[in-house]
C-alpha cells in the first residue's frame, strides 16, 4: 500500500513540476515560495493588526505566534527527523527540476504548508471575510513547494492538514478561554 501511494505521489509531483512548468509558474512560484521576500510584508502585516486592529487583531496575532511557533517547532523537531523521508530535490534532483536550494535533508511534513495553514486558518477565524483570499494564499504556497522541486504532494498534503488541525486546536482552546472569562463577568476576552 505504502509503496502504491509513494508511486501516485511521485505521479503527481511530476505532473506539477513538470508537466505544468513555464516561464510565469516559473516566477510566480519561486517568488511566493521564499520566505525572505515574505519577511517585510509579514512584518508590515502584523504592525498594522497590532497597532491599528484593536483587541481583535491584537488576540488573533497572539493566538497566530503561539501555535505557528508550536507548529514550526513540532515539524522541525520532532516529525521529519522521526518520518525522515527525504525531500525529492535529494533523491530525484536529476530527473526534476529544482528551481530554488535543496532544503534540508527531510520534507515529510511540510513545515511551509503547516505553518502557512495553521496562520491563514486562525487569521481567517477571526476576519471570515478574509477566508477566501488566505486560502488561496496557503494553496499557492503549498503548491509552490511541490512546483520548485523540494517536497512530494503527500508532504504538503499532511503539512497542511497538521498545520489546520493545530489552529483549530488553539482556536478551540481560546473559545473555552473566551466562554469561562464572559461567565466571570471579564471582559479583556471582548473585541467586537
Amino acid at each position: 500500500m505504502i509503496g502504491f501511494l509513494d508511486i501516485i505521489d511521485r505521479k503527481i509531483l511530476y505532473l506539477i513540476n513538470d508537466f505544468l512548468s513555464n516561464p510565469i509558474f516559473d516566477l510566480f512560484f519561486v517568488t511566493i515560495t521564499n520566505e525572505d521576500l515574505w519577511a517585510i510584508p509579514v512584518i508590515i502585516g502584523v504592525l498594522i493588526l497590532g497597532f491599528r486592529g484593536g483587541k481583535r487583531a491584537r488576540i488573533a496575532l497572539g493566538i497566530i505566534l503561539i501555535a505557528t511557533g508550536i507548529t514550526d517547532l513540532t515539524v522541525v523537531e520532532v516529525i521529519k527527523p522521526t518520518i525522515a523521508r527525504l525531500r525529492p530535490s535529494h533523491t530525484l534532483g536529476d530527473t526534476i527540476n529544482v528551481l530554488i536550494g535543496k532544503g534540508g535533508k527531510y520534507g515529510f511534513v511540510s513545515a511551509h504548508a503547516a505553518n502557512i495553514f495553521c496562520a491563514t486558518t486562525i487569521l481567517s477565524y477571526f476576519y471570515e471575510r478574509w477566508k477566501n483570499p488566505l486560502f488561496f494564499l496557503a494553496l499557492s504556497v503549498s503548491i509552490s513547494r511541490v512546483y520548485v522541486g523540494v517536497h512530494y504532494p503527500g508532504d504538503v498534503i499532511f503539512g497542511g492538514l497538521y498545520g489546520y488541525g493545530i489552529a483549530w486546536l488553539f482556536i478551540t482552546i481560546w473559545v473555552l478561554i473566551k466562554m469561562r472569562e464572559l461567565k466571570r463577568g471579564r471582559t479583556w476576552v471582548q473585541y467586537e
